[in-house]
């Protein structure tokens, strides 16, 4: 049993009450375009602002991508902030897809800047790579384990040339395999703050079944990933803790919130009708 007073007590009260399905916020260019809006800081900010009315209130799950709000600088982070604390005072649980790795006082730096209540981008718990090593992550997995947050941890990504890695062999497991490993034995205290992340888009070849954890899965939607590809791609798994993610796939429904709302609102009970 989920320890609920850890993650993932949070994350289940939340995906209990609103549904499996992660709602990305990814304002890249031609998406603003789509909407009108220009490609500058006011364009991001009316995009941010309306994903926050649309989906705050109805999603378990937010997952702002981080690399579309870094190239304005100073003003697309004050944005992003706007965005994580306008999500979760709406009932959202924040992912900040940062994907974050490095070793020591670098990586401790990260994880103060994404898991520490201490910081204007505080979120509920932050995507990083274990590529440098899983233990690498170690000061991101104790401040999350801490604050009651999360880290979702790079498995097999959907991307084609993460297999030359992802897939190699690392003695008698491949090197994904060795990372979902990890995480299970991390997440032995019932409090589920290791997530992984694991592609919807293709077989993965990994044993889940001992996880204890919330699985994130991009692709469904623009990626070309189905609600009715979820239970054969992740066959194994717990279904409770396999949360697909949508972005382009939903926000090409906006710019207005209420379209944006009942798009996001169709593909969740797809999902749920998907996965029982």
């Amino acid at each position: 049993m989920t320890d609920a007073s850890g993650f993932g007590g949070r994350y289940t009260r939340a995906v209990a009450e609103r549904g499996r399905l992660c709602a990305g916020i990814d304002p890249h260019a031609a998406l603003l375009e789509e909407w009108g809006l220009s490609v500058d800081i006011d364009g991001l900010s009316v995009f941010a602002d309306a994903c926050v009315e649309a989906l705050g209130p109805v999603a378990a799950v937010i997952k702002p991508q981080i690399a579309f709000f870094e190239p304005f600088g100073a003003a697309g982070f004050a944005v992003l902030e706007r965005v994580v604390a306008g999500c979760r005072d709406a009932g959202a649980l924040v992912i900040a897809d940062a994907k974050r790795g490095d070793i020591g006082s670098t990586m401790a730096a990260y994880a103060q800047a994404w898991l520490s209540e201490s910081s204007p981008l505080c979120a509920d718990s932050v995507t990083a790579s274990p590529y440098l090593g899983y233990e690498s992550l170690r000061p991101a997995l104790d401040l999350a384990r801490h604050g009651e947050r999360g880290v979702f941890v790079l498995a097999r990504t959907s991307n084609p040339e993460g297999g030359d890695i992802q897939r190699a062999r690392a003695g008698e497991r491949t090197v994904a395999q060795s990372i979902v490993d990890a995480a299970a034995a991390e997440n032995a205290d019932g409090t589920a703050t290791v997530g992984l992340v694991v592609g919807a888009t293709r077989e993965h070849g990994l044993d889940l079944a001992d996880l204890r954890g919330p699985i994130l899965a991009p692709g469904l939607g623009a990626q070309g990933a189905t609600p009715a590809d979820l239970p054969i791609v992740f066959d194994g798994a717990d279904p409770a803790w396999v949360l697909p993610a949508s972005s382009r796939g939903v926000l090409r429904a906006g710019p207005d919130p209420a379209a944006l709302r009942d798009a996001f609102v169709r593909t969740r009970d797809e999902v749920e009708a998907a996965l029982g």
